[in-house]
């Protein structure tokens, strides 16, 4: 295993210690935060099409953002792992969500695709993140392959107590265009 790879396994797992000790009462108030600053941002109002996780309860929520967008008439397209590929998925409901890869609610099924050059917004999580758009993901690799195509407008949600003066990265990693926590908004 190279260097960089076992930095960033030991940085994960250190990082993943700290985001679980981050009270819920933080964890709600910063999401909903970090979800406003997204909506409100003319990079969310010009999109057709928003492609967005669903978050998981320790990540920042991204709830308010699929209900708006589906709302809104947007586009939505979320994440069905397919053996070591991500698929973009377009849904019209959260009714369609059934537990996928890693128990993380995806689409049922896999209806109509696109490619992360065609989507107007991606939403990424991480683990931890840089303010220049350096992001730890979970290790699988899942968001660098599907964004290596090229993409739109790449938005990284992070908490603020989980940004990171520096990230270590590997040619395979996608950077950011923003990363977006409760303090730091969208200036787009």
């Amino acid at each position: 295993m190279d260097r960089i790879h076992e930095m960033k396994k030991e940085l994960r797992k250190a990082l993943l210690e700290k985001r679980k000790s981050l009270s819920p009462a933080y964890r709600e108030h910063a999401g909903l935060l970090i979800q406003q600053h997204v909506l409100s941002s003319l990079l969310y109002r010009n999109a057709d099409s928003v492609f967005v996780y669903v978050s998981l309860p320790e990540e920042p929520s991204t709830a308010l953002i699929l209900r708006q967008a589906l709302q809104d008439g947007k586009k939505v397209y979320l994440p069905k792992c397919s053996g070591r590929e991500m698929l973009a998925v377009r849904i019209r409901d959260l009714d369609c969500l059934v537990p996928g890869a890693y128990g993380i609610p995806e689409p049922s099924e896999a209806g109509e695709t696109v490619s992360a050059k065609d989507l107007d917004l991606i939403i990424v999580p991480c683990v931890a993140a840089s303010k220049d758009g350096k992001r730890l993901g979970h290790g699988a690799g899942y968001y660098d392959r599907f964004l290596a195509g090229g993409s739109g407008k790449t938005v990284c949600l992070c908490f603020r107590e989980l940004l990171e003066a520096q990230i270590p990265v590997e040619d395979t990693d996608v950077p950011m265009f923003l990363v977006v926590t409760e303090e730091t908004g969208m200036p787009f």
